[in-house]
């Protein structure tokens, strides 16, 4: 006596595959997002097109032939060297100081409960989503008020003022994911408070702090709202492209951003293989 045999079923296709498939049949949301990134890029590929423009004259809007003389006089204008190292220096400055302030504070947001959680979460969102100008005014009055002369210590002021938020939301973030029982175990072989948030708590928060750092240093290359309000005589980057705008923007602008923005690049690159690095 045999007993009947069951049809075969298809093995059943995998998630990834059906995923694929699906992918497949929707090329116009393939195209949207390649439109909207050539639309983001466009400004920055325009940077770098005219950074090699060879013109006869002050003005930078047109092209008139192939030349990399910029690139072998960058630093031919003194006053535009002088703002560059500016807000090189001040972003520098600006990055460790907001890192060293939030990090403590993503750390015990995200750690702890403790009476008055909500009123710093609220704090937090409210001073990145007030207006630059809110908050530059702010800043400005206060130095007024307390007899503080503007200049290059103003702006460094200012910019951690609105620098910390970004690291402290960012470690807190990183700390979503963090397993406490990793640093109970250091502790019950030994080591240290101390040694267990050095060799444990920091290593898996570490790429968290340096995606806020280096936030905290393009917001503070970038700012020209906050850094107008509180420079006094003390010229940064955005502040000089700008007065210049008016006379004509000679061709080392489009250089220079060009090479900070391939340095931010590459920085991002890095901190990307490093936490891959890290995740294996």
């Amino acid at each position: 006596m045999t007993t009947p045999a069951t049809p075969a079923t298809a093995p059943p296709v995998p998630v990834a595959g059906q995923r694929r498939r699906k992918a497949r049949r929707r090329p116009g949301l393939r195209l949207y997002t390649w439109l909207v990134m050539a639309w983001l890029l466009l400004p920055i590929a325009v940077m770098i097109l005219f950074g090699f423009n060879d013109i006869k004259g002050k003005v930078n809007f047109t092209w008139q032939g192939f030349t990399l003389t910029w690139y072998e006089h960058l630093f031919a204008i003194p006053n535009l060297t002088d703002a560059l190292v500016n807000s090189l220096t001040i972003a520098l400055v600006v990055a460790v100081a907001a890192t060293l302030l939030g990090t403590p504070i993503g750390l015990a947001l995200g750690r702890y409960r403790f009476r008055g959680r909500g009123s710093v979460d609220l704090l937090l969102f409210a001073a990145i989503a007030a207006p630059e100008i809110a908050l530059g005014a702010a800043l400005l009055s206060l130095f007024i008020v307390l007899g503080v002369p503007r200049g290059y210590g103003t702006v460094v002021v200012a910019h951690v003022a609105f620098c910390v938020p970004y690291v402290a939301i960012t470690v807190r973030a990183r700390m979503a994911g963090y397993d406490p029982t990793l640093e109970e175990a250091a502790r019950d072989l030994g080591a240290g408070p101390w040694t267990a948030f050095r060799l444990v708590t920091l290593p898996m928060l570490l790429p968290g702090v340096a995606s806020g750092a280096l936030l905290c240093f393009a917001l503070s290359v970038d700012d020209y709202v906050i850094t107008s309000f509180n420079a006094g005589r003390t010229v940064t980057f955005p502040l000089w492209v700008y007065s210049a705008s008016r006379t004509g923007v000679p061709p080392q602008v489009n250089v220079m951003g060009t090479l900070i923005f391939l340095g931010g690049l590459l920085i991002a690159g890095a901190n990307v293989l490093l936490a891959r690095h890290r995740a294996v």
